[in-house]
């Protein structure tokens, strides 16, 4: 819808008289145009229309997307999707169908991107092959289940440290924190600390035995106890910013660099992160939780610190 505006705006065809924002409409030429989210099954079942367009529709279910066809009276129904699942409906149900057809475009058939996208986009080449093949080459994934691609390296001499993260613990999970450094687009993440039972003060003593000095410390938000505690000694502590589809927009971020690690514990996590899978052995695009401690801690770090210029309008999805 953003983009839809957008047009009409840098065109000079925008008529505010035309657009009814409460109903999200605008007439055109004798057409509405209807913007609406499928979040509420309500939506899907109490519409129609002559055309359908469905964005991100890898996003929905069989489900929607058979009431969503149900209701369009005229031939004409549109998907758009990245390929990033190994398994789903679109590939089974739509494309092979005799009255289906499928175009693949990529980055280099759209001549409006900005260059820093572009750059971006290709850096994917050599640092996640998986993510060039959807993104770059418009190819549809093959192992997903695995969320991080890494290598075991000690960071170089000249690479910057950007900041540290925190995840907190106590008795069942341990108390997790990492280092991440950058150079040019590779990230290095080193372990620093991995220990079940220890106390805020605890915590703090021991990272004041690291020499952080006043360099960023990103914790897991969901303790401001806890990080009020750390701050009383002095550590620049500050909770992670989260929002819808945080975790997502984190582990993109991360993916979008080469990265190393240097740690036992952090090897072990960054081997055993996978995505989940539902009943039906299809993969989901949520990560299985447990073995996460400190590579959540490292997407606190980079998510609040590393923000790319274009996450939102121009972030891949």
């Amino acid at each position: 819808m953003r983009d839809f505006f957008e047009i009409l705006q840098n065109t000079n065809w925008y008529d505010p008289g035309k657009h009814n924002k409460s109903e999200n409409t605008y007439s055109l030429y004798g057409n509405t145009f209807e913007f609406f989210s499928v979040d509420d099954s309500q939506k899907i079942r109490g519409r129609s229309r002559d055309v359908l367009f469905c964005n991100e529709a890898n996003e929905l279910t069989l489900s929607d997307w058979r009431q969503l066809s149900f209701r369009t009276r005229g031939p004409k129904l549109i998907l758009d999707y990245n390929p990033s699942e190994v398994h789903h409906w679109i590939y089974t149900e739509v494309i092979p169908r005799d009255d289906c057809s499928f175009y693949k475009s990529t980055y280099k058939d759209n001549p409006h991107l900005p260059p820093e996208l572009v750059q971006e986009i290709e850096r994917l080449r050599d640092t996640d092959p998986e993510y060039w093949r959807i993104y770059g080459q418009g190819e549809r994934a093959t192992n997903r289940r695995a969320i991080y691609y890494a290598h075991k390296g000690e960071k170089p001499a000249h690479a910057k440290l950007i900041g540290y993260g925190l995840d907190w613990g106590f008795s069942a999970d341990p108390s997790a924190m990492v280092a991440v450094y950058k150079l040019e687009n590779s990230l290095y993440i080193e372990e620093l600390l991995y220990e079940k039972g220890m106390t805020n003060d605890q915590i703090a003593k021991r990272i004041q035995s690291m020499n952080v000095g006043k360099t960023p410390i990103i914790a897991d938000s969901a303790e401001p106890k806890s990080i009020a505690e750390l701050r009383r000694y002095g550590l620049n502590v500050r909770g992670a910013e989260k929002g819808p589809d945080s975790v997502r927009n984190g582990i993109d971020l991360m993916r979008r660099n080469k990265l190393f690690y240097h740690g036992e514990n952090l090897e072990r996590e960054f081997q055993g992160y996978r995505w989940k899978m539902d009943r039906n052995n299809e993969i989901l695009n949520v990560p299985e939780d447990g073995n996460d401690h400190l590579l959540d801690a490292a997407r606190y770090c980079c998510l609040n610190l590393l923000m790319p210029k274009y996450t939102g309008k121009y972030a891949i999805q």
